[in-house]
């Protein structure tokens, strides 16, 4: 066997023992790769869950990266201090609460701490549709498609992954929840969509309104203020990391209900 081939080889071969062993079948999905996302993932990792964010970019962050305007510093607030402590991100106080943060370090930590929890980070996979159950109604995992699949504009169709509970951490559009509102009218779920820029109020609604809307469908991040209607709040991230820190209590509560 060539050298060539034993690489080939042995990406199938354990990339396939991942998904089957860990992926196929799961405690949490978690969709976009985000701060609340990564931040849900550590916390729900940590805690003895099997847990798989999908992210459809080829990347971590979500919105993190591009900062505000590009430029590399982002701010969190001071409830949201003990959560970067815990990662291991260094923060600069400013006054009024108020953190300084590098975006790239936010980025990179949060997506290290969710990996080293245990969590599974798998790029370039969209969620384009859910696997749902009635009697009693509930979601209970999603349909997968490669991102370069949809880029291109093939009809291929998507495989499943099961779980026990689906969190739709996308960001603005709120994709998951979108899906859902759309194909189980049954369930009277509504994107109302995000209003205009109120970051103080914004960065406490989305943390208050974090979590579950169905059985095994819960929201964090951005997409609770798509859902619920809330403002945007623009490059202030501590309430994504409350968000995630919070969808990931109400999931484990969840969980030891069952």
């Amino acid at each position: 066997m060539s050298f060539e081939s034993r690489i080939s080889k042995l990406i199938f071969e354990y990339t396939m023992r991942d998904w089957l062993e860990n992926i196929v079948s799961c405690d949490v999905v978690i969709v976009g790769a985000g701060p609340s996302g990564l931040t849900a993932a550590r916390y729900l990792a940590r805690n003895g869950l099997k847990v798989v964010v999908f992210e459809r970019r080829l990347s971590f962050g979500g919105g993190i990266g591009g900062g505000g305007m590009l430029l590399h510093k982002i701010l969190i607030e001071s409830d949201a201090k003990s959560i970067a402590d815990e990662f291991g991100i260094k923060c600069l106080k400013v006054g009024d609460g108020l953190y300084v943060v590098d975006s790239s370090e936010l980025m990179a930590k949060l997506a290290a701490g969710a990996i080293d929890a245990g969590a599974k980070i798998i790029h370039g996979v969209q969620v384009e549709d859910v696997i749902f159950r009635d009697n009693p109604l509930r979601i209970c995992g999603v349909a997968i498609q490669w991102s370069a699949v949809a880029l291109s504009g093939l009809h291929v169709d998507p495989l499943f992954v099961e779980s026990k509970a689906v969190v739709d951490a996308t960001g603005h559009a709120a994709e998951v929840v979108s899906v859902v509102a759309r194909k189980i009218p049954e369930l009277n779920l509504r994107v109302i969509g995000e209003k205009s820029a109120y970051a103080e109020v914004s960065e406490k609604l989305v943390v208050e309104k974090t979590g579950k809307l169905i059985p095994g469908l819960y929201v964090a991040g951005m997409s609770v203020a798509a859902v619920h209607g809330l403002p945007r709040m623009g490059p202030i991230f501590g309430g994504m990391m409350l968000s995630g820190k919070k969808v990931a209590e109400e999931i484990i509560k969840d969980f030891k209900r069952i």
